[in-house]
């Protein structure tokens, strides 16, 4: 049934990949290992007309997702991925090439990417990876992606950094599938140069830093949207860097967010008392209303179990809600701004702007689809 599943993929065949998705779960199949068993086709999945691999950065941010669900929820959660896998082109397969046998330098790879020659920088980038390590490969890669942040809306940071995650975290699989999908992103991309360190304009800390986080949170839209998760993306990887060098990822970050100005907005006058239970939420949520959704979630915040609670209430309000069709940054956004309230839960206008801002940018995009 797995080779199933990617050739349902493979095809593309929507309905045929949702009914073998429902006749596994009919016999008893984790749908967790289904998730994992997509990895090498989910890896050529497309965005068109959009040349970011947002598909494979939302199959990484699954993992921060799944957590928040009963074992008996997850399956809705997984088959619309599998849906939404299904319905969208595949890259072409990139044949495996053997590594290079001499030494290389990091240098090598971004002039293959300078001459967008995609199949030799997948060649380095494998020769580099048995070299020097995964781990040193994703740390000069994300670098290299640093110089790009302002110029592709953080996704030269943002979708490496959940992809090369994936491909970390995955001991099993081979890498090349991650590597090819890296290297043509970057080559049609021109991302070939890795810049020098930047300097923070200000300390990062303190009042300053709750400052930045409140800016990124801030505004409405996929823009703004992009200046929360490319933060989140960041943090995932943040222990790959010297202290210099995250002071510079933060510093890219900043400038991507420009001048932009904070907004603190008020969510108790939105006429809606709390939530209990996640009917009571389902209620509330279907009104498509970003304000008193928030305020309908806010007394959640404060306690770790109530964080738990909202991040499952929104999970299942997407799944229950779903019409065979979403942007994939309802997904990646959702894991952004709960990232941001498992960070911020004590600074609650922080955690509340995150809130808002995603709420905001997935009500109006449903309704422009005319899914509302």
């Amino acid at each position: 049934m797995k080779e199933d599943f990617l050739q349902a993929l493979e095809t593309p065949d929507v309905v045929g990949a949702a009914e073998r998705f429902r006749q596994e779960m009919r016999r008893g199949r984790d749908p967790w290992e289904i998730h994992l068993s997509l990895f090498p086709v989910v890896m050529r999945v497309l965005n068109p007309p959009f040349m970011n691999a947002h598909l494979p950065k939302m199959y990484s941010i699954y993992r921060d997702l799944t957590p928040y669900l009963k074992r008996e929820e997850i399956p809705a959660l997984i088959q619309l991925e599998i849906n939404e896998y299904a319905r969208r082109p595949l890259r072409e397969k990139l044949d495996r090439a053997n590594p290079l046998t001499s030494p290389i330098s990091f240098g090598d790879i971004e002039s293959a990417i300078r001459q967008q020659d995609w199949e030799k920088t997948t060649t380095l980038m494998a020769t580099f990876y048995e070299q020097k390590g995964g781990e040193e490969l994703a740390r000069r890669f994300l670098l290299l992606g640093s110089g790009y942040v302002k110029d592709s809306l953080g996704h030269s940071v943002s979708v490496s950094a959940f992809i090369l995650l994936e491909m970390m975290e995955r001991k099993d699989q081979d890498p090349w599938s991650v590597l090819s999908t890296l290297s043509y992103y970057f080559c049609q991309a021109k991302f070939d140069t890795t810049p020098s360190l930047l300097k923070p304009a200000e300390d990062i800390g303190g009042r300053t830093y709750d400052h930045q986080m409140m800016r990124a949170t801030s505004g409405p839209g996929i823009i703004n949207l992009h200046h929360s998760i490319t933060r989140y993306a960041i943090e995932r990887v943040s222990r790959l860097f010297t202290e210099d060098e995250y002071r510079h990822m933060i510093s890219s970050w900043t400038a991507l967010m420009g001048n932009k100005k904070e907004e603190d907005r008020v969510f108790q006058d939105a006429g809606v008392e709390p939530v209990t239970d996640y009917n009571q939420f389902l209620e509330v949520f279907s009104k498509d209303d970003a304000k008193s959704t928030v305020a309908a979630l806010k007394g959640m915040i404060p306690s770790k179990e109530g964080r738990q609670q909202l991040g499952r209430f929104l999970i299942r309000g997407l799944c229950d809600r779903y019409q065979g069709r979403y942007d994939p940054h309802f997904l990646t956004g959702l894991g952004s701004a709960l990232w941001v309230v498992e960070q911020y839960w004590n600074q609650a206008t922080i955690a509340l702007n995150a809130l808002f801002q995603y709420l905001d940018f997935y009500f109006e995009n449903l309704k422009s689809r005319g899914q509302a």
